[in-house]
């Protein structure tokens, strides 16, 4: 199957708001062949510069725009997809936004391939099965500790057996910040899995992070997440060593390429590496960190705060990992976010999620919702349109 087109369509909410929610905005991604078959893959990246990556100029011979390697490339083996990835980071080596865009594009290679072979992706990525992994549920802190307790108890009412709340008001004062774990521990119960997400606040420093640790021990944490910027390798295993279990670290969505993944494994001694396929590079490089978690005895965790789209994706890369059992499910997602999909994985009642078999990502886009919110763009130099938003 030769590529024949490539199409990035820049969705958005008619107000983003300054939160910490991915949702409010979204770049897919549309691959077609000259047969006429299509796969779909999702960016987790700001949607104007990535299209320019895939469009802009070339600079010099390191650094190409991603169209330069991908257009025209014949897609018939789960190889051709993997030597693509090398293909595009050998060309745009200087492009640092190159990875964002590859990730999207990788991604709707993968679901355009399971079309063609009427096979899961998952399946086409090397796995016998694909294990039920059990969603927790993503949400931001409450404004207050009794906005917390409640959202806390809705997600204990909805079965979620584990819920993280993240980002917020959190990190800026300790008695602040203490109250709000134990609300989250009161509202959610003793037997419901907490997991906390600082949001990189503390950028480096291992003393603010550590003065929250007597209170993340005694609610039974069982991760604090990204405490610190994600190059912050020496902070991260200073701060891991404090720590005692079950709590352990956890980071890994900053990563925009396999390296950076390997060393906060190798050398931040995360006890969790959470890599986000719209981000890394696709799913290809997705599944080369979750192998190498595994190996390592780290473990694999999706991080999607996005659309069913990249949920669907993001769970591909370890379906077969039985022991790498928990997936990122967000629960406060944008309309835009609800909508985009049909089909795709949603918890049980016991919160767990299972993959299907259909080929490809299994989910299908729902066209009207992305005429909703598509922003029409334009990208011009020297006179000529290098970008336009396709049509739908």
């Amino acid at each position: 199957m030769k590529i024949t087109a490539v199409d990035f369509f820049y969705l958005a909410m008619p107000e983003i708001r300054d939160i910490g929610d991915g949702s409010q905005d979204a770049l897919l991604v549309r691959v077609a062949t000259e047969d006429g078959l299509e796969g779909w893959g999702e960016c987790e990246a700001a949607p104007l510069v990535s299209i320019a990556a895939w469009c802009c100029p070339m600079s010099h011979s390191a650094c190409k725009p991603v169209s330069h390697s991908v257009l025209g490339w014949t897609i018939d083996t789960p190889d051709d997809i993997r030597r693509l990835t090398h293909e595009v980071r050998r060309q745009s080596f200087d492009l640092l936004q190159a990875d964002h865009t590859l990730s999207g594009v990788d991604m709707a290679l993968w679901d355009l391939l399971g079309k063609h072979r009427g096979e899961p992706t998952w399946r086409l990525l090397g796995w016998e099965k694909a294990y039920a992994k059990q969603a927790y549920a993503s949400q931001l802190f409450g404004d207050t500790p009794a906005l917390t307790f409640a959202l806390a108890q809705q997600v204990r009412a909805e079965g979620f057996t584990a819920a993280k709340f993240g980002w917020g008001p959190f990190g800026q004062d300790l008695s602040a910040d203490e109250a709000h774990v134990r609300a989250a521990r009161e509202g959610l119960g003793d037997d419901v899995r907490l997991l906390v997400d600082a949001g990189t606040i503390w950028g480096e420093d291992v003393e603010l992070a550590a003065a929250r640790l007597p209170v993340l021990h005694e609610c039974n944490v069982l991760w604090l997440e990204e405490p610190f910027v994600s190059g912050a390798l020496h902070a991260y295993a200073e701060l891991g060593r404090r720590m005692k279990p079950p709590l352990r670290t956890a980071a890994g969505e900053g990563s925009h390429e396999p390296h950076m993944a390997r060393n906060l494994i190798d050398f931040g001694r995360v006890g969790y590496i959470q890599i986000d396929a719209g981000r890394i590079g696709g799913l290809t490089s997705a599944q080369e960190i979750a192998r190498y978690a595994a190996a390592k005895n780290v473990t694999y965790v999706n991080h999607t705060f996005t659309t069913p789209l990249a949920l669907s994706a993001s769970l591909q890369p370890f379906a077969g990992l039985k022991d790498h059992a928990l997936c990122e499910y967000p629960t406060q997602s944008s309309a835009l976010a609800q909508t985009l999909t049909t089909g795709g994985p949603k918890p049980t009642k016991n919160g767990e999620i299972r993959l299907s078999d259909q080929p490809g990502l299994g989910v299908t886009i729902n066209l009207e919702t992305v005429r909703a919110y598509v922003v029409d763009t334009e990208i011009r130099v020297k006179g000529q349109a290098l970008y336009k938003t396709p049509r739908i």
